[in-house]
This record gives C-alpha cells, sequence and structure tokens, in this order.
C-alpha cells in the first residue's frame, strides 16, 4: 500500500482500547473518550489504523455480535461516510473478527502485520501479538484459536453462554487487572523490539508500529529506523501521528 500524503493532512495510529473491560462504567467513559478523540481528528485525518485488542473480546456469529460500543462504531461509521479510509488490524483479544466491520463499514480487516509506503517512508504496522522471542505457549495457544476448527466449535455455542464466558474469561486479561500502568525494564527486555532489529537487518522500515505491549514506546532499531508503541486507553490514552516526515507519540487530553 502506497499513500501520497498532502502536507495538510495526518495519518492515525492507535491499539489496545479494550472496550469492554474492567467493567461496563469505566469502559463507557473510555469510549465516550474515544468518541472525543475522533472527533478531534477528523478534521485532517487522511486515513486511521487500528492495530488491535479494540474490544476485550469480540466474537461474530452469524447473525449477532457483542452488544455495546455503540457510540465507538455509529463515530467510525460517521468517519467513514465522510470519506476517511478506516483500517483495523485484529489483536489477541479481538482475533475473532471477521465480515461485520468491512460490510457494514467499509473497513478491511487485516490479521498480520502488513508494510505501508507514505511518501517515501516505509512503516511496518501491526498488533505485535506473537512477534519476537519467546511465549512459545501464546504462539500455540493463538494458532489455535485462529484455526477454523476452533471458530467453528464456539460458533456453536449459543451466543448468550459463549459472550458470557468470554467476559467472564476477559476478567482474568492482563489490561482488566493491571492496577497501575506497565514500566519499562530496559531494550534488551523488548521482545518487540528485538524483533524490529532483527527484520531491520535484512528489510528496512524507517518505522515499526505496533500496539500490545501496553507502554508507549519510542526507541531506536537502527540509527534510520524506530519503533513506536501506542500504548493503552487504560491508563494513558496515546496515539501516534504520521505528520509527512515522522511518527510522533501524542496523549490525548481533551476530554469533556
Amino acid at each position: 500500500m502506497k499513500i501520497n500524503l498532502p502536507a495538510h493532512q495526518r495519518i492515525y495510529f492507535a491499539s489496545d482500547f479494550h472496550l469492554g473491560v474492567p467493567d461496563r462504567e469505566s469502559s463507557l467513559l473510555r469510549e465516550k473518550r474515544l468518541v472525543a478523540w475522533l472527533d478531534q481528528i477528523k478534521a485532517d485525518a487522511h486515513s486511521v489504523y487500528l492495530l488491535g485488542d479494540i474490544f476485550d473480546f469480540w466474537f461474530e456469529y452469524r447473525h449477532a455480535i457483542p452488544k455495546g460500543f455503540i457510540r465507538f462504531q455509529g463515530k467510525l461509521a460517521e468517519l467513514r461516510d465522510a470519506g476517511i479510509p478506516i483500517y483495523f488490524f485484529t489483536g489477541n483479544h479481538d482475533m475473532w473478527m471477521f465480515n461485520y466491520f468491512t460490510n457494514e463499514l467499509g473497513i478491511p480487516v487485516y490479521r498480520e502485520p502488513k508494510e505501508i509506503t507514505i511518501n517515501k517512508k516505509k512503516i511496518l504496522i501491526g498488533h505485535g501479538d506473537g512477534l519476537g522471542p519467546g511465549d512459545h505457549l501464546y504462539k500455540i495457544q493463538k494458532w489455535f484459536f485462529n484455526s477454523k476448527v476452533c471458530q467453528w466449535l464456539f460458533a456453536r455455542i449459543h451466543p448468550n453462554l459463549g459472550i458470557g464466558i468470554a467476559q467472564l474469561w476477559s476478567k482474568h486479561s492482563r489490561i482488566a487487572n493491571t492496577k497501575r500502568e506497565e514500566k519499562f525494564n530496559g531494550e534488551e527486555n523488548e521482545f518487540l523490539l528485538t524483533y524490529c532489529k532483527e527484520l531491520e537487518k535484512t528489510q528496512h522500515h524507517d518505522f515499526y508500529i505496533f500496539g500490545h505491549r501496553h507502554l508507549p514506546l519510542d526507541l531506536s532499531v537502527s540509527p534510520s529506523s524506530k519503533y513506536i508503541n501506542l500504548g493503552e486507553w487504560v491508563h494513558f490514552n496515546t496515539y501516534g501521528v504520521f505528520d509527512g516526515q515522522t511518527v510522533l507519540l501524542k496523549k490525548f487530553e481533551n476530554e469533556k
């Protein structure tokens, strides 16, 4: 995908909203905050990239989806109707997204990292789960959850039970049980940075943009390459913006 970005427009990246946890009240406040953010950026947004874990749980039955989050979905529809492209990358919490967003909102869904070129800057974007060294158990779990067999079996469960089970599972997730924000423990312990550095040896990218880590990060991969982690919206309210030359991490603070 190649994009020529006009000087007056920006491209926005965000991830890890985790709508739905830890409870309805705080999730609703977060949803309203996200709607306010989308309202703020729509004036100069060329396009918006949502890099996974937008919902803490999502499963599309043939004729049903999880209820709620209607303000957020309505705002996405408004931006799409205004001609602003939106791209959705699944994360480990919303990997069971199929064709609802594409059919209803015109938002394509991607399951793997994707390279885009904007004004000759090469950028690799994705959620970030399952990349880099270690975490072999999760990688096996991800393979199984992404399998057609697993999806077919879960679809056989009635939505009232299936979504209820998933919501109980979500209460044990990392984001739902973290009282404080994640901490930086040194570059050598950042698995996504390790992934970027290994890939950079064979294929240059000016920027690597991921979520999943739940910590806003702006780190050097090489003298001409950066790794940006978008953080999350439970504690940080951070996002990335490309201005035509570089990617900046910003914090949304215009809450009403």
